[in-house]
């Protein structure tokens, strides 16, 4: 198996927009078979080549019907509100009730360059969503409210610190758990 280890909430790798893949190839393909089995291994539903380390643009996900990749991704149209709870590999064990357009239209290629162009909702469109927010550089906790943010940031700071044993997750003093 060939995975890579997943950059975590404070690596500057998932602050950076992505740049566009110029040329669709066997380096690609490869990368996205190194992204896919790293996505199964986590596990995921989702990853963006920069939560790996690498500044391309592109995303393998898969919604429970076999891996798909999409290069240059953008989202075209979007419309209404869905509410849903979202967690993220690069903030491991930690997950917040988000709220994001349900509805969206994604354009880019597939791995042999051909365009595809996707309308769905609701979770697929999540995925999509969530994925294109690493390609831009936005992390999860960035979608959050002003309190939430603040109590989020503290944890994970406090996590890139020092770790308990007997709190690991540093969820027992912050929050009471």
């Amino acid at each position: 198996m060939n995975t890579m280890p997943i950059r975590v909430y404070g690596d500057p790798a998932l602050n950076e927009v992505t740049k566009e893949v110029s040329n669709i190839d066997g380096a690609i393909a490869a990368l996205a078979d190194t992204m896919i089995e790293t996505m199964y291994a986590a596990p995921g539903v989702g990853l963006a080549a920069n939560q790996i380390g690498i500044q391309k643009r592109l995303f393998v996900y898969d919604k429970g019907e076999g891996p798909v990749v999409v290069v240059n991704p953008v989202i075209v149209e979007s419309e209404g509100e869905w509410t849903y709870e979202e967690g993220c590999l690069s903030v491991p064990g930690l997950s917040w009730d988000i709220t994001r357009p349900n509805a969206i239209h994604l354009v880019g290629y597939d791995l042999d360059g051909n365009e595809i162009s996707i309308e769905t909702d609701e979770f697929e469109g999540r995925i999509f969503q969530h994925e294109m927010d690493h390609l831009n550089g936005v992390l999860l906790v960035e979608r959050l409210d002003d309190d939430q943010k603040k109590a989020a940031k503290k944890l994970l700071r406090k996590r890139s610190l020092s770790v308990s044993a007997a709190d690991p997750d540093g969820l027992h003093k912050l929050f009471g758990r």
